[in-house]
């Protein structure tokens, strides 16, 4: 059965999503990206990333040195801790952000692992997935 991770970050700084699936493939995940529904309305969009959390395995969330606000992402991360789910954090910015990272500190504690760039998050999830980290 493949595991499902759900990809929770900025929508509009880059395409990070798609790197991030190019680099796993998708032979042993299933990736909800919310940049995919296009919805735009935010009553819709919050009930279907919330539905794609709880349906997922992994939250495999990036906070992004570039966003502005990673108010979606931090709700998505909440949603998840409560719901006893996996959270992967990249988080890039509360290293160059002092104000930032003492304020996004209560959603680094709420995930299950942090790191500080993308490359090394998606290392951790690739070996997760070969059974190389014991779950």
């Amino acid at each position: 059965m493949k595991t499902k991770i759900y990809l929770s970050g900025g929508m509009s700084i880059s395409n990070w999503q798609q790197e991030v699936i190019d680099k796993l493939g998708m032979s042993q995940f299933i990736f909800y990206n919310p940049r995919e529904h296009k919805l735009v309305d935010s009553k819709e969009y919050t009930v279907c990333d919330l539905f794609y959390v709880e349906s997922s395995d992994i939250i495999f969330a990036y906070m992004e040195k570039d966003n502005p606000s990673g108010f979606g992402l931090t709700l998505e991360i909440g949603y998840a801790s409560a719901l006893g789910k996996t959270i992967i954090l990249v988080d890039e910015k509360s290293i160059i952000d002092e104000v930032f990272a003492e304020k996004f500190s209560i959603v680094r504690e709420t995930a299950s692992i942090v790191f500080s760039n993308l490359e090394s998050g998606i290392n951790y999830l690739r070996n997760l997935q070969n059974g190389i980290i014991n779950k």
